[in-house]
């Protein structure tokens, strides 16, 4: 028998308990969402079983939080959603998930298998249906004795490869009905650890004489390199070779690398700026575990110059995002760690006879680009309407902030302003919580989700007001829970990104901004007081170090509302947008401008 079968009562062993005690077994210590009648026997379960169950007031932030909970332990989350209704709340939660390429399992459940097709209470949307081109994984439970098989399965499933979110539905009447034990279907759920794919012997070699024959590589990591194995194999790559190093926004836990790695270059937003500090363009990318696309600048050639000038080596455990958008000169499809240890090793063997040789002044103008004084530094403390300007508000709160915290930053000009100011407080993890699929709201289950993963941190959600607006009841869950979480409300009373997006189309002269304005009078503060937070509102910069100093003295949870002005546009706005004089164009929002078509009349 792969594990000893509990039986912490003396009812019988039902499909509930035994799924808990698979999970159990699997090391499932945690579970987030939110009560439903058609699970309690799983629930009973995992109470008798030790899975500490933490409710929420939403099922998206339930199962948002198993996503960030997944993210900092580098493990499976489980979020546990009740029939149809609660199915439902958690879809965004599965496609920010899968979008994202997180490994998470959602239990759920249906009415009785005999009530199939019989529109029954919570039984009209097939779950398993629905939830299949969201995940990698999704299947109807029909019998209680193969839970251990099928959870065993989901799992290894949500781990390998490209990992992401699977989905496990268990109708009712199985989670309720007795298992005989005779009949239990193991699977492999006591299979022997795994280890990830490594590099085809020639491609790393190919790689090596790529490397060898640049003067200016860079490497831009993503979210399939962040392991700690991979970190510590990538900064050794970066300091004996000279090679630079940039991360994207879907890389967590790049903070370590800016704390170890000599060469660490930032975002790889970082990469179009090098023209301002007349630097030229790499001649070489080594792209590992981060997906091409809007987040690497497209196919503009600002991130990854074009082909005829850089190199493209793309290293991906899933083979069908190599070359999805670029022309790649080398793919390799592995794990980000086992190609940097392969990679690492060949460099270092005897066998070797030249080293990378990285033009030394290019490397100081590379690193430079840290350095490098915002705009806004000069800036008045208050911006054109005489309200707190965004950059001084939030560089006040984040030198002011407990060092190396968690951070989690939802919103659109608001997180990118933070976006620039985050490292002041060291932070352990970073959060771009907008995602590839641009959600807002997703902060607060992310915040839930770290916290009980890392209860020894504090964690920053920091929101727009417009964001803000999803899911502010989870204050209460913070406060029930009483997590050491810090809410930070960046209020300008707009959609900031939306409204200003808006003036650059359509100019000052066109006083319409449909749909863009929030209400002035919403106070975040007093509503955060009144779900069991302390809070504290401000609107001078000056004030802004004692608020924050007096809101995270102790672990509690608390909210900090700072009112900010909606000016001055940020630049990243300004270049999404992509607003130009020229005529000849046909500007498209946030994606590639077209040429304009020309008809001669007749």
């Amino acid at each position: 028998m792969p594990f000893k079968l509990s039986h912490p009562t003396t009812r019988p062993l039902t499909g509930g308990d035994l799924l808990a005690q698979s999970l159990s077994h699997l090391g499932v210590k945690d579970a987030f969402g939110l009560h439903g009648g058609h699970l309690d026997a799983f629930l009973m379960g995992c109470e008798h079983t030790g899975i500490r169950l933490i409710d929420t007031r939403h099922e998206t932030t339930a199962v948002q939080a198993a996503e960030a909970y997944a993210k900092i332990k580098q493990s499976i989350g489980v979020a546990f959603v009740t029939a149809n209704s609660g199915f439902s709340n958690g879809i965004p939660g599965l496609a920010t998930a899968y979008a994202d390429r997180s490994p998470i399992l959602v239990i759920t459940s249906s009415p009785p298998l005999r009530d199939a097709e019989n529109n029954s209470l919570q039984g009209i949307i097939d779950q398993v249906v629905v939830a299949r081109p969201l995940t990698k994984f999704a299947m109807r439970v029909t019998c209680p004795e193969d839970a251990p098989r099928l959870v065993g399965l989901a799992v290894r499933t949500a781990l390998t490869g490209a990992p992401g979110p699977v989905l496990l539905d268990f109708p009712i009447d199985v989670l309720f009905t007795p298992v005989h034990e005779k009949l239990i279907s193991w699977g492999s759920i006591s299979s022997p650890r795994s280890y990830a794919p490594g590099p085809h012997v020639e491609a790393v070699k190919e790689a090596v004489e790529l490397l060898k024959g640049s003067k200016r590589p860079a490497v831009i990591i993503g979210s399939g390199g962040q392991s700690s194995a991979a970190t510590k194999t990538l900064t050794a790559l970066s300091n004996t070779n000279n090679i630079p190093i940039f991360d994207t926004q879907k890389c967590t836990l790049s903070s370590t690398l800016s704390k170890e790695c000599r060469h660490y270059g930032g975002s790889a937003g970082n990469l179009a700026l090098l023209s301002a500090i007349n630097a030229a363009q790499p001649d070489l990318i080594l792209l590992l575990g981060a997906r091409t696309g809007m987040f690497l600048g497209g196919r503009s050639g600002t991130i990854i110059p074009p082909q005829d000038e850089c190199k493209l080596i793309h290293v991906e455990v899933d083979g069908g995002e190599i070359g999805r958008t670029l022309p790649v000169d080398l793919g390799v499809v592995s794990d980000v760690g086992q190609f940097v240890s392969a990679l690492n090793s060949q460099l270092s063997s005897t066998s070797t006879s030249t080293s990378i040789s990285v033009e030394k002044e290019w490397i100081q103008k590379i690193t430079s680009l840290t350095d490098l004084s915002p705009p806004y530094e000069k800036d008045s403390h208050t911006g054109p309407s005489g309200i707190m300007h965004p950059y001084h508000a939030l560089k006040a709160l984040f030198t002011s902030l407990p060092k190396e915290p968690i951070l989690i930053l939802d919103g659109g000009e608001c997180a990118i302003w933070a976006a620039g100011l985050a490292h002041l407080s060291s932070p352990t993890a970073i959060f771009k919580a907008t995602g590839a699929l641009g959600f807002l709201g997703n902060g607060f289950g992310y915040a839930l989700g770290a916290a009980i993963a890392s209860p020894d941190r504090k964690v920053l959600n920091l929101a727009g007001d417009g964001s803000a607006g999803f899911h502010f009841m989870e204050l209460d869950t913070f406060a029930r829970l009483k997590l050491d979480i810090l809410t930070v409300v960046v209020n300008n009373h707009c959609w900031g990104m939306s409204s200003n997006g808006q003036e650059l189309v359509y100019g000052d002269e066109n006083p319409a901004r449909p749909v863009s304005s929030l209400s002035a009078v919403t106070s975040y503060e007093g509503v955060s007081k009144s779900l069991g937070n302390k809070g504290s509102k401000v609107s001078k910069v000056e004030d802004v170090k004692g608020a924050v100093e007096s809101l995270t003295a102790g672990r509690e949870p608390a909210c900090l509302e700072l009112v900010v002005d909606r000016k001055p546009i940020h630049p990243v706005t300004e270049a999404m947008v992509g607003q130009t004089s020229d005529e000849n164009v046909v500007v498209v929002p946030y994606y590639d401008n077209i040429p304009r078509a020309y008809y001669k009349d007749i």
